[in-house]
């Protein structure tokens, strides 16, 4: 009696069947047993490994990892090289529900892209490494959407240097490491600004001379479009619409924060400009802010412009209406003990993000859903309702108990059954880089 065999290539079968009929004697029920049973054994026991993505997102003085598996988008480690450029640079492992940080042999990115290959190899994940995908804050207006690595596009990346002058440079420096290190491997980039670049002349042109525009690329890019591309797929599922059919305003809230109208599944507008520090209030950055602050406040308290530059974008916002944390889970615990400098600074960050829900429902059409994403928009419960609190005229109404419920990684609608939905949604930035990269690798399904 034979069992049932799964054929799988594989070249050492052959020599271990061989063996084996040789020291049996050639007895053919008992070489097809055995023969069946290194089927099993290798099937079952050895499967083959998915492939994997390997994500990155370089900064100046971090790189941050995932290795993503392309077939079922499970995390299998995560990681974050921190310090870099600094004596204790060192870089923490995720794996297996296990923690590890271990320093770095030497303070740059070169060096923890060796410590991140040598942790693979370490843990057997090193050959499912497929493809690697790497985050990219700003492409301009060349790049409309992902694109494979090679020179040309690196050289493209680069002349956007100018519009991300904190960013862009370290993207670089991450992706020549990785491809030193990973010569074979297809490479992707994925911008956060191609998601915006579907929006019309009217929302992301200046009223300025237009001649700044032509040759200086001044405009409007909007940032974090990688995370609204997520969520609005995400957005879309929920409300049983086509993406296509959607018409949603999407609030990505954390230390950095924008928000975006999306009409029929494409970025109509979005609060970000030229650079992260227009539109919100943030942690440290101003938001929207009076340009002329720059004159009024060099002549009063003599500041150059890095200064003014750097007060707007480091001092400002939730540190600096509060004069004491950037952080909103400290804002809230303080504001509820009393403080008023936390109480005013949560006060202006809600009534601001509510204003520009109201606006940006203009450029979204109609609102089929408002969505809060990101850390802020996914854990406080307090500032969602404090929003939606001041939005009753465009039909939302919270329920409290569905707010309250929506932290620490649960999603769902908050509003009640007889309002226009608002929703949590949980964004996942590192896996639409991956699923990017998958598809112009060719390795997605």
């Amino acid at each position: 009696m034979r069992y049932h065999t799964v054929k799988t290539p594989s070249a050492p079968r052959h020599g271990a069947t061989t063996a084996i009929r040789q020291q049996i004697g050639g007895k053919r029920i008992a070489v097809d047993f055995f023969t069946d049973f290194l089927h099993f054994f290798q099937i079952y026991m050895f499967k083959p490994m998915n492939s994997s993505i390997l994500v990155i997102n370089c900064g100046s003085s971090s790189l941050k990892f995932a290795l993503i598996d392309s077939a079922s988008h499970d995390a299998i480690m995560t990681g974050l090289a921190e310090k870099l450029g600094l004596a204790d640079a060192c870089i923490t492992f995720k794996h297996n529900g296990e923690k590890q940080t271990a320093l770095l042999s030497a303070p740059d990115h070169a060096a923890a892209m060796h410590a991140i290959i040598e942790k693979l190899q370490q843990v057997s994940l090193l050959d499912s490494v497929k493809a690697i995908g790497h985050r990219v804050v700003h492409g301009g207006e060349h790049f409309k959407q992902s694109a494979l690595l090679d020179e040309a596009a690196i050289s493209e990346i680069e002349r956007c240097i100018k519009l991300a002058p904190l960013h862009n440079p370290a993207h670089i420096l991450g992706m020549r490491t990785a491809i030193k290190e990973f010569p074979s491997l297809p490479q992707v980039a994925v911008f956060d600004t191609s998601f915006h670049q579907t929006m019309p002349e009217k929302a992301y042109l200046y009223a300025v001379p237009m001649k700044l525009y032509r040759e200086n690329s001044l405009r409007r890019y909007g940032m974090h479009g990688t995370s609204y591309r997520f969520v609005a797929e995400e957005a879309a599922k929920m409300l049983d619409k086509p993406l296509e059919d959607s018409c949603l305003v999407i609030a990505h809230l954390g230390n950095g924060a924008s928000i975006s109208a999306i009409r029929n599944g494409k970025c109509a507008d979005t609060s970000m400009g030229l650079t992260p520090l227009e539109g919100l209030v943030m942690g440290t950055r101003s938001g929207d802010i009076d340009p002329s602050v720059f004159s009024y406040l060099a002549a009063e308290r003599g500041m150059d412009i890095q200064a003014i530059t750097n007060l707007l974008n480091k001092e400002s916002g939730l540190l600096g209406l509060s004069e004491l944390s950037n952080d909103c889970r400290e804002l809230e615990e303080a504001a509820a003990k009393g403080h008023e400098g936390a109480k005013r600074a949560l006060e202006v960050f809600a009534y601001r993000l509510a204003k520009y829900v109201a606006s940006m429902t203009v450029g979204a059409g109609r609102l089929d859903a408002l969505v809060f994403t990101g850390g802020i928009g996914e854990n406080s419960s307090f500032l969602r309702g404090e929003v939606i609190k001041q939005l009753g005229f465009l039909g939302l109404k919270l329920d409290d108990a569905a707010n309250a419920a929506c932290t620490r990684g649960n999603a769902g609608r908050i509003t009640a059954a007889d309002s226009v939905p608002a929703l949590v949604i949980n964004t996942n930035e590192e896996l639409m880089i991956a699923m990017d990269t998958a598809k112009l690798a060719g390795l997605a399904n």
